[in-house]
């Protein structure tokens, strides 16, 4: 069994429970709610049920069970490794790729391609998620950093949840944002007409900010640098959607315009750029960009000749 120990913070107060162990530690909100059940999980050293409101300053304990053998299987998926070490890995996700295993998508992942690439994975992510600290949706390409064994995927975790992991993304949007630079805070939770959407919720959603600069501009859209200061579900999507300036290509959150069909685009223009942390053992300033992927050229390249 491991320890591990988890503090609350302020943004966190009136958490559930198993909201807040399954977010810290990228576990599924049914792995957590096991956890607690079972007493793996206690608050300030007493038993707590899966409801709990979590508030500032406690000290959230779990004993994780030894991480079992990842289910899926290795794969030969062509993926770039931008980086490894023994503890971690940054890789270049393609668009059109799934991050884990889910419904309808029991093979063919990323984690399916990391199986077969990398010698290593945690297993705090559990079966399905080995070393997966983040997640892309499947049309959005770039950067991810993966864990190469618990200690590192909890402390990357931990800087997911304290900012420390700065994520940028190059966006193309319908129109031009009023400002050049601009924040968009907005509590992001399911749709209450279509769980399968998230959108803007009010007092239901999770708080959500995200930062936005215009870096282009063209005749009726633009290219933004996007900044994720939380990390919500469809996160971008849905905030530059909320302001009138949905990604361009997203059937989504988007629109159907003249834009996706004269750019030729199969998928949403979002794509994870850059990616900076300390690393999680020699605190070492790491930081990677990875270029627009050749369909993100190809339609800039088509709407500066317009």
């Amino acid at each position: 069994m491991h320890p591990l120990k988890l503090y609350v913070s302020a943004e966190e107060k009136g958490d559930r429970l198993d909201q807040f162990v399954a977010r810290l530690t990228a576990m599924t909100r049914t792995q957590a709610q096991r956890l607690i059940v079972t007493g793996a999980v206690k608050v300030d050293g007493a038993i707590q049920p899966k409801n709990h409101r979590v508030q500032p300053g406690e000290c959230v304990e779990l004993e994780l069970p030894e991480p079992t053998a990842a289910e899926p299987v290795p794969q030969d998926i062509p993926i770039e490794i931008l980086y490894q070490d023994r503890d971690l890995a940054v890789v270049s996700k393609p668009a059109g790729l799934v991050v884990h295993p889910a419904a309808g998508h029991a093979d063919g992942t990323l984690v399916n391609a990391l199986l077969y690439t990398l010698d290593d994975l945690s297993g705090i992510g559990g079966v399905l998620r080995p070393g997966i600290v983040h997640r892309l949706d499947r049309d959005t390409s770039g950067l991810m950093v993966v864990a190469k064994n618990d200690a590192s995927h909890l402390r990357l975790q931990e800087m997911v949840g304290k900012r420390q992991l700065k994520r940028l993304y190059l966006a193309l949007v319908h129109g031009i944002p009023a400002t050049r630079l601009g924040t968009i805070d907005a509590p992001v939770g399911r749709d209450t007409r279509n769980r399968k959407r998230m959108s803007v919720t009010g007092d239901a959603g999770r708080k959500a900010v995200t930062h936005f600069k215009v870096e282009r501009e063209f005749e009726n859209c633009a290219l933004l640098e996007v900044e994720l200061v939380t990390g919500r579900t469809h996160q971008i999507r849905v905030h530059l959607s909320y302001i009138g300036h949905p990604v361009v290509g997203d059937r989504e959150y988007g629109m159907s315009g003249s834009l996706e069909r004269e750019s030729g685009l199969e998928r949403q223009f979002l794509h994870a750029y850059r990616l900076s942390f300390p690393h999680p053992t020699s605190g070492e300033e790491m930081s990677f960009m990875d270029p627009l992927p050749a369909d993100l050229e190809q339609a800039l390249r088509g709407l500066e000749a317009t």
